[in-house]
């Protein structure tokens, strides 16, 4: 380990929540999405002690547990205590994952993590864990490789969602890492672009009824696959990403009944997302139609993918007849978050509508930087 780690008396590493703007359910067929970093963190504190334990405290769920860096080896650490907040498989799955770029941890550390990113609610609170401890681990025991935002969105990936074979894709992980608003390509490496403007006027709204993710997340992806493995198998040639909504009446024919509405949405988030990516690179950002975009694809979600749940409609509602520009569920859906766009005079409206709807928590978040040692 470099003498320069051994110095150290005070790390902190903090990482952003995310909304995924456009592309939900999109990631995992490797098609493109569009996602930014708030200003809602995750807080990992860490302080070297003697000992060579590190203890984890987690006030904010009254919760804690210990572990030792020398004892972590392929074995699968579990704790039924810990599985809600990701904060003890998904961490010891970092450890093993940095040591494929050469980070050794060792040692002892006090370690606290807060938040107030709410928990389950679609705002990737467990990716923002897994980035802060994998930047964290990075930045205190050094690796082989240079240390950059894109490879603590991949190797965090591939802790939280690779280790664990969930069936997830890498944009929360890449979203927290990268920060600011990203267009991101699924697909191989994963080719990030940037947009030169940020997004003003988002609002979230908490459900306050825990997400399914898991569950969830695998239905669906389950049911899209099998959707585009039978169009694959009739038409060689077919390619997801090249495809068009247009082709969409051809192609369902190919399908069982059953399997068009998975096919029908994968098609239509493409092109809404495709139809935001070009709305998002014009030098001046075209808010309500940006609304419609998002309100659209909320629809999709909701009556293709049955991805919302009533309280989420009535926000959204809500939020609309306030004069929001445009509002949709955020996350794998089932509960969670609704985000919101609107204009800056109709900030406080919007926000008091979505609470008259019967959300537990509302208020206006900006686009952030991405994950940071303070």
């Amino acid at each position: 380990m470099d003498e320069r780690h051994l110095l150290v008396h005070s790390i902190i590493s903090r990482a952003p929540g995310r909304i995924c703007l456009f592309g939900d359910h999109q990631d995992y067929l490797h098609l493109p999405v569009i996602a930014c970093a708030i200003d809602r963190y995750i807080t990992i504190s860490a302080r070297p002690r003697v000992t060579p334990q590190t203890t984890v405290y987690l006030p904010d769920i009254q919760d804690q547990f210990s572990f030792s860096f020398d004892t972590i080896t392929d074995q699968v650490h579990t704790n039924s205590n810990e599985r809600q907040y990701g904060r003890n498989t998904h961490m010891m799955d970092a450890i093993k994952v940095v040591r494929r770029v050469g980070c050794q941890p060792t040692g002892g550390f006090e370690i606290e993590i807060k938040g107030d990113i709410p928990i389950n609610a679609g705002l990737s609170s467990s990716s923002a864990l897994v980035v802060a401890w994998v930047q964290f681990l990075l930045h205190t025991f050094g690796s082989s490789q240079p240390l950059s935002p894109s490879l603590i969105g991949q190797l965090a990936y591939e802790a939280e969602v690779v280790a664990q074979g969930s069936p997830g894709g890498k944009m929360d992980q890449y979203t927290s890492a990268l920060g600011q608003m990203i267009y991101l390509e699924t697909k191989d490496k994963g080719i990030v672009k940037t947009f030169d403007q940020q997004v003003d006027g988002l609002i979230i709204g908490e459900s306050g009824v825990a997400k399914n993710t898991i569950g969830l997340l695998q239905e669906v992806k389950s049911k899209a696959l099998t959707a585009v493995n039978t169009i694959q198998e009739a038409r060689a040639d077919f390619e997801l990403e090249r495809a068009s909504i247009g082709q969409f009446d051809d192609l369902a024919r190919l399908l069982p009944k059953q399997q068009q509405p998975y096919f029908y949405a994968a098609l239509k988030n493409h092109d809404i997302t495709q139809k935001a990516f070009s709305a998002l690179s014009e030098k001046k950002y075209n808010y309500p139609l940006l609304g419609q975009l998002m309100t659209a694809h909320h629809r999709v979600l909701k009556e293709q993918l049955h991805l919302s749940i009533p309280i989420i409609d009535n926000m959204i509602t809500a939020a609309l007849d306030a004069g929001a520009y445009g509002a949709k569920i955020v996350g794998s859906g089932g509960g969670g978050c609704i985000c919101a766009l609107a204009p800056q005079d109709r900030h406080i409206p919007v926000i008091e509508a979505i609470k008259a709807a019967g959300a537990r928590a509302a208020y206006q978040v900006n686009i952030s930087k991405g994950a940071q040692i303070l």
